[in-house]
């Protein structure tokens, strides 16, 4: 994790002021992405928050992927709640002239990890059944939402890559929707926080794939157009996080 902060040109700001607080890695990741109008989107985000928009067009992305080594800064990661397959619905906002990511849902595969990011982090995690395997070149992924009183939301499918790895340029769209450097999210009181996180630029892939089911954005209120999403897959990014902080009102 230390060679990462030595990577710092491509950020669009510094890296923070103070100790990072948690690192993890991310695996067979899937960005698979379909236009919304920013309209769409205005209701299910705070006013604070405005909605980043590319061409004027906004974004929603559901995100699956696996984790590992996920631990506190100073300990080691422990087998049983350091690894375990999560799942995202997202769009992008900007505060303050940071851009960043703001998650509708974030489903986890371990009740205790999810406990704990919504205590500490304030992030809307639920608990589901899930499963991430590669099989002969596809990674196959389910996921099942089982958390109390939430709406049901289902993946299930298989993805692989189908190109060559590559680093999204600065104005590309997919560079828009993958180099996001911090996320927002909000307290019980509404009050919005930010949280910074590093990386080293994604190593992305085009993709293709194969989703037999995904009622994951109905699950937080949207309809997806019935377009093509557009996919790409990143084998692995390290990651580091701060403590996030409330935005000053």
């Amino acid at each position: 994790m230390i060679a990462i902060l030595e990577q710092t040109a491509h950020r669009p700001w510094p890296l923070p002021a103070g100790p990072w607080i948690m690192a993890q890695s991310w695996h067979d990741l899937l960005f698979a992405h379909w236009p919304v109008p920013a309209a769409a989107l205005r209701p299910h985000i705070p006013a604070r928050l405005t909605i980043d928009t590319f061409d004027k067009q906004g974004w929603l992305g559901v995100v699956p992927f696996r984790m590992s080594g996920v631990r506190l800064r100073g300990t080691p990661a422990v087998p049983w709640l350091s690894a375990f397959p999560e799942l995202n619905v997202r769009t992008y906002v900007v505060a303050d002239g940071k851009p960043g990511v703001w998650f509708f849902s974030l489903d986890a595969g371990n009740a205790v990890a999810v406990a704990i990011a919504r205590a500490s982090f304030h992030l809307p995690y639920f608990r589901a059944r899930m499963s991430c395997e590669e099989r002969n070149g596809w990674i196959e992924y389910r996921s099942e939402r089982t958390h109390r009183g939430a709406a049901c939301g289902v993946l299930e499918g298989r993805y692989r890559p189908v190109g060559a790895v590559f680093s999204a340029q600065f104005e590309a769209l997919e560079h828009f929707l993958t180099e996001r450097y911090c996320l927002y999210t909000a307290d019980g009181a509404g009050r919005i926080i930010r949280g910074e996180i590093h990386h080293t630029r994604w190593p992305l892939q085009a993709a293709e794939a194969d989703l037999t089911k995904n009622t994951m954005a109905e699950a937080a209120g949207f309809s997806l157009p019935s377009v093509k999403p557009l996919l790409y897959f990143s084998k692995r990014q390290d990651v580091i996080v701060w403590q996030p902080k409330r935005l000053t009102p």
